[in-house]
């Protein structure tokens, strides 16, 4: 068996099986197969796709690839929450503090940032001291007692993913639905949660442009899932503007604190509520929405959600009194960008506005690259908020001069109409 015969079936459409999707895995993570081997085995599945067996298959040698986390010394349920990615999402950082202060278990692999959208694990290693990186026994330790840890992904789980996860972000193969829902589900399979939730991001922000795409793919993290014997469940979501009111790494930690003190923005508090509920009833059978929703109201406004926060990040080496001070988030340079005339702002491509945030620092351009965790943009006004003419509309941060540039760059992802036009925030959920 050798990868130029199992890149060229795949050049020709064939099917490929589970023995020679071991063999490219497992050579890849051993160093036999290069990058450059592996990347044209990647662009032959983006170009041609899989099946739902090819899917399965590839998804069952990536968890083969490593260990699989026993949580089964945890006591209660185990949930996990999982966004196909998306342009100023922080909602496992609200989430995952708010399940935890209603004693439900999260157990959160996280990933780095992929091509325009952010990554959980890069805002969390934007605090000083967070630790990302425990043995499990520390991580099953942690959720034992407090009922949260969210990590990246350890060498011994899925390492497969990990690499191949890092080389889609630099070689234009993100963008497979079969290769996406493997990586997803690779990673909740191998963490071991009873009960999953996949944010599945929709719009021009997303990988999944539009709604029959996005389906597409939530058929398939379902199917994957029912085969390895897991609850998964989907919401379908809008991304075609931007979550919250901020981009880019530290300035998203703030915005989440922010909605766990319940003065965030408001779409990004509902996305999160309806994420905690619709967990809650997957663990809870007899719990109605309604119920559980107030259950969510309570801890954040008693703010044991948010006390849940802090003691995540000091569990993981984070500074927190740095964290609550002002000096945690000081970008040196910020560029505005005002409003030419009156109206309603609609914000039309989060894409855009990913770009930019990774232009200006706050994501990755190679695969190498350091981030600059100052870097991002604030949205002083979102959707269908009116706006006076010369009005700051967006902000620009940095560590390094602003190109003006971005400016223009930026103004292509919005217009101001003169009557708001109103946008569905949750699109479906299925499973």
């Amino acid at each position: 068996m050798n990868i130029l015969e199992i890149i060229n079936k795949k050049v020709h459409n064939k099917k490929i099986s589970q023995q020679e999707f071991d063999f490219a895995i497992n050579s890849y993570i051993s160093g036999q197969i290069k990058d450059y081997q592996m990347s044209s085995f990647l662009m032959s599945i983006l170009l041609n796709g899989l099946d739902k067996k090819e899917t399965y298959f590839l998804t069952k040698s990536f968890v083969e690839s490593g260990e699989v986390l026993d949580l089964s010394s945890i006591k209660g349920p185990k949930v996990d929450k999982h966004s196909t990615g998306g342009v100023g999402d922080k909602v496992t950082l609200i989430i995952g503090p708010i399940l935890a202060a209603l004693n439900i278990n999260v157990a959160k692999m996280s990933g780095k940032g992929l091509g325009h959208t952010g990554g959980t694990i890069d805002k969390l290693e934007s605090i000083p001291g967070f630790n990302t990186v425990l043995s499990d026994k520390q991580f099953i330790n942690q959720i034992q007692k407090t009922h949260l840890s969210i990590i990246g992904q350890s060498k011994n789980l899925v390492p497969a993913d990990k690499q191949i996860y890092a080389l889609r972000d630099v070689t234009g193969t993100v963008d497979s639905i079969q290769l996406i829902a493997s990586s997803i589900m690779s990673k909740k399979i191998a963490t071991g949660a009873d009960a999953i939730l996949i944010d599945v991001k929709c719009g021009n922000g997303a990988f999944t442009k539009d709604l029959k795409s996005a389906r597409a793919l939530a058929t398939e993290l379902i199917e994957v899932g029912r085969k390895f014997k897991k609850n998964v469940h989907i919401h379908i979501t809008n991304m075609s503007s931007p979550l919250g009111k901020m981009i880019g790494n530290k300035n998203e930690v703030l915005e989440a604190i922010k909605t766990l003190n319940l003065e965030g923005p408001k779409d990004l508090e509902e996305i999160s509520v309806l994420s905690c509920v619709e967990l809650m009833m997957l663990v809870n059978k007899k719990l109605t929405e309604k119920e559980a929703r107030e259950k969510v109201y309570e801890v954040l406004r008693s703010k044991k959600a948010l006390e849940k926060f802090y003691e995540l990040v000091q569990n993981q080496g984070g500074d927190v009194n740095l964290l609550k001070s002002t000096k945690f988030w000081q970008p040196k340079y910020k560029l505005e960008i005002k409003a030419e005339q009156e109206g309603f702002l609609e914000t039309t491509s989060a894409l855009i506005f990913g770009q930019v945030a990774v232009l200006l620092g706050a994501g990755r351009q190679f695969k190498e690259q350091a981030l600059d965790y100052e870097a991002g943009i604030e949205l002083k006004k979102q959707n269908n908020d009116f706006v006076k003419k010369n009005e700051v509309l967006f902000v620009l941060y940095s560590s390094n001069p602003i190109d003006e540039q971005l400016k223009d760059e930026l103004q292509k992802a919005y217009v101001i109409r003169q009557k708001p036009k109103k946008q569905k925030l949750i699109l479906e959920r299925l499973g």
